[in-house]
């Protein structure tokens, strides 16, 4: 006899709706954001990991959390963007996926879309507020370090640089004495 997690779980990898929507109105609130035991890895992972947003958008609209992580620190963002899944990243953020979440190697999701050398995402990222000065933890370099470095990032760059997202507007100098 199985749990009803991983029998929702299983039923998830397995794509069969009748299953996962049955452990869903037993057990919904509690199995929704249940992990697996060995990966960690959440149902809306698995279904973002496969590409496919029939699944992802339903678990979604059951109140799947799209910021749970995996044993490794990756939330459903990090896969779609290492998979260069822009509809599955446009999905997560319009259910509160968080844009700068770091995993355990302090990666962001832009730093994964930096390295995939995918323009689109980039630029959907900092247009979500993904911050281009968080480094991450492996090698201390940010998102536009990672661009600045690899000699075929330069479309990649130039997205980062004509960002608005560091840009903030200088203090005007007033008071006694300016």
């Amino acid at each position: 006899q199985f749990s009803d997690s991983y029998n929702f779980l299983k039923a998830v990898r397995d794509a069969d709706g009748d299953k996962a929507t049955k452990a869903l109105n037993g057990n919904g609130a509690t199995i929704i954001n249940t992990r697996d035991y060995q990966t960690g890895e959440t149902a809306l992972a698995i279904t973002i990991k496969r590409r496919d947003m029939t699944w992802s958008n339903f678990l979604l609209s059951k109140g799947a959390n799209p910021n749970v992580r995996d044993g490794q620190g990756n939330a459903p963002l990090h896969a779609a963007a290492l998979l260069g899944f822009n509809e599955g990243v446009e999905l997560l953020l319009r259910y509160g996926a968080q844009v700068n979440i770091a995993n355990n190697s302090g990666e962001t999701p832009l730093i994964i879309a930096v390295q995939q050398r995918n323009v689109a995402l980039v630029r959907l990222l900092l247009a979500s507020g993904a911050n281009p000065k968080l480094a991450d933890r492996i090698a201390g370099k940010t998102a536009r370090d990672y661009a600045s470095d690899d000699p075929r990032g330069a479309a990649v760059l130039k997205v980062i640089d004509e960002s608005k997202v560091d840009v903030k507007p200088k203090p005007k100098m007033s008071g006694p004495g300016l």
